[in-house]
């Protein structure tokens, strides 16, 4: 896995280190720390010594002294930054009505000549002259719009760490900046595996490697659909990318076009705030099913812009400042805790993000000896039903919460349903939420005989990534595996009383435990629109048995060997990460190819470049029928 939250990095569970950043020990806080001083460009190795950004040489280990809480600051929740957008002067036009003053019938003004309208409107009188400006008499009266501005109600967000800029990493060309995040977090996730990318296309036929991710609200920034809408009305001109690099499709088009110059299967599907689970599903039935061996799935979400907070404001849905103060009953809202899962809450946190995980088979993942974080058992997407409002939650949830259940413990059996599974909620920080959200892990948790059920919910920390939400609870799940501490919400000080808890607790603090005792983890999705998801995870070490008990243990110690290189390199890239900035795999206009480099043969058309032919003699599925 790969990828860049407002945690941070996540190869290497940085990002989750983040969160649980005081449990960790020493060592791994000082590796934390530089990991995010290097993200953010403050620091550098040179070669021989450790600079800051003005290139000045540093103490390491003072610096990091001085600058701890800093870095620390410069992550998760907290104030919109100004390399966003200006949230004290966001532009807007005021309608107006222009009359002439007093008894007058008509007055005048002046403007340049290239700035008359092409219709010239009836009741006005242009006088030409010789120079750039004309002069304008209006018989009447004129609408206009006046250019004005406003401050945001809403100013915080759950932001990438500052001075992190992933436009600045490669030859970005006005991409939008969930496009860049991709490049970046696709990049994380190649270089962390371990394994070459040539080394997989050589051994996995085209035909069986497919790459699912998406933005679900597309590029709405100004160089993607946003640009595309607004620059008439700023009077500029669309650009030929603006439409094209809005799609929702784009993040794994990219991955395709310029990162892995990849053939196979892609596809994008959307379900709001369950969006990258619909995606995982669809990655790991395709790999259940035999049809594709290796899978990247993920997302990218940038969503933290004016009109978007303005639209989830209107609604009622995200927490404005106003509310914040007057919920805390303070004089400066809380920025940091503004996302309370569970708690008193008014809204949910915005929240940007871009996660990428690299999904295989098991044969092959051993046969390659790639690391293995865990395993999909399965992914359960349902809809609500009739709905009176489409925003409103239904019994979809209910169902895809149970079948996940269900279906962990047909693996895993009661036993370690009841007491070895974490779930990571939704918690989207809204008073709804907490009330459904809490009434299904409850009726859930009572049908299984599950008496303490602990509960969690990283957008407490990192916010609303929208459709990449899921993808943030995968993502800080797994370092759980290696680092042995469940993250607890820490932003909510009490459970309010409108929750449901039976059977259920919800970790209000960091819970330390034994990695080992962990068996499954059930990640949950409500969505926008009647969209519901739940995936249940298995642990590293439930994988290993399973891959021992279908591949024997002669295979698993062959795995064992094969590992160790690909640990090598995975750990050398850590090591160049912590050093300085990494450049992004990103390959324009490389390699392009046409007709001329297939080749058919007899029941195959092999492709230049891949090791493996494209199958065109399959079974006839339907051969009872024919």
């Amino acid at each position: 896995m790969g990828g860049i939250s407002p945690a941070g990095r996540s190869a290497h569970h940085y990002g989750y280190k983040r969160l649980v950043f005081d449990k960790l020990t020493q060592g791994e806080q000082q590796k934390t720390l530089i990991n995010l001083a290097v993200l953010s460009k403050r620091i550098h190795y040179n070669g021989n010594h450790w600079e800051d950004s003005s290139k000045q040489k540093i103490n390491l280990d003072a610096w990091l002294a001085e600058n701890r809480q800093s870095l620390l600051d410069s992550t998760l929740i907290r104030k919109l930054e100004n390399n966003i957008f200006d949230p004290t002067a966001q532009r807007h036009h005021n309608a107006a009505r222009m009359s002439p003053p007093g008894e007058a019938e008509s007055f005048t003004f002046t403007v340049r000549k290239r700035h008359l309208p092409n219709q010239i409107p009836e009741n006005w009188e242009v006088k030409e002259s010789e120079g750039i400006y004309c002069e304008v008499t209006v018989t009447g009266k004129i609408d206009v719009m006046i250019e004005d501005t406003h401050a945001s109600p809403v100013n915080y967000a759950g932001q990438l760490p500052s001075g992190f800029d992933p436009s600045a990493l490669y030859a970005s060309r006005n991409h939008p900046r969930a496009l860049q995040m991709t490049i970046f977090s696709i990049s994380d996730a190649l270089y962390a595996m371990g394994i070459d990318w040539e080394v997989i296309r050589q051994k996995v036929a085209p035909e069986q490697i497919g790459i699912y991710a998406c933005s679900s609200m597309s590029q709405l920034d100004y160089n993607g659909n946003g640009g595309m809408l607004q620059a008439r009305l700023l009077g500029k001109k669309v650009t030929s990318k603006q439409l094209p690099l809005g799609f929702c499709d784009m993040p794994a088009n990219f991955i395709n076009a310029y990162v892995l110059g990849n053939v196979g299967s892609t596809g994008t599907s959307l379900g709001a705030c369950a969006t990258f689970h619909y995606n995982l599903a669809q990655a790991a039935k395709d790999i259940q099913n035999g049809t594709h061996r290796v899978v990247i799935v993920g997302g990218s979400e940038a969503a933290i812009l004016p009109e978007i907070i303005e639209a989830f404001n209107t609604m009622g849905a995200i927490a404005s400042d106003d509310g914040l103060q007057a919920l805390d009953g303070g004089s400066e809202p809380a920025y940091r805790r503004s996302c309370r899962p569970f708690g008193n809450n008014i809204g949910f946190t915005l929240g940007e993000s871009s996660q990428f995980f690299i999904l295989m088979d098991d044969a092959l993942a051993l046969e390659l000896g790639a690391s293995i974080y865990g395993s999909i058992n399965d992914v359960f997407v349902n809809a609500d039903g009739f709905k009176k409002s489409i925003a409103s939650p239904g019994v979809g949830n209910y169902l895809t919460f149970a079948r996940a259940a269900a279906a962990t413990k047909a693996v895993l059996g009661e036993d370690s349903l009841r007491h070895n599974t974490f779930i990571q909620a939704h918690g989207t920080g809204t008073p709804q939420n907490r009330v459904t959200e809490s009434a299904i892990l409850e009726d859930v948790a009572r049908q299984f005989g599950v008496s303490n059920w602990k509960v969690s919910a990283v957008k407490s920390y990192l916010g609303h990534s929208l459709g990449v939400a899921g993808a943030d609870q995968l993502a800080n799940s797994l370092g759980i595996w290696q680092y042995g501490v469940l993250p607890g919400i820490l932003t909510t000080e009490s459970i309010a009383e409108d929750v449901h808890q039976e059977g259920l607790e919800f970790l209000l603090d960091h819970q330390e435990i034994d990695p080992a005792s962990l068996d499954s983890i059930l990640l949950n999705a409500k969505g926008f629109g009647g969209n519901n998801a739940t995936a249940s995870v298995l642990s590293p070490d439930v994988t290993r048995r399973m891959l021992e008990k279908r591949h024997g243990k002669q295979a698993m110690t062959s795995w064992e060997k094969a590992n160790e290189a690909t640990e090598e390199a995975s750990r050398e890239y850590e090591a160049q990460s912590n050093r300085q900035s990494i450049r992004p795999v990103y390959h324009f206009d490389h390699d392009v190819r046409g007709g001329s480099d297939l080749t058919f043969s007899d029941g195959s058309v092999s492709l230049r470049g891949y090791g493996q032919p494209v199958n065109l003699n399959p079974d006839n599925k339907y051969d009872d029928m024919c």
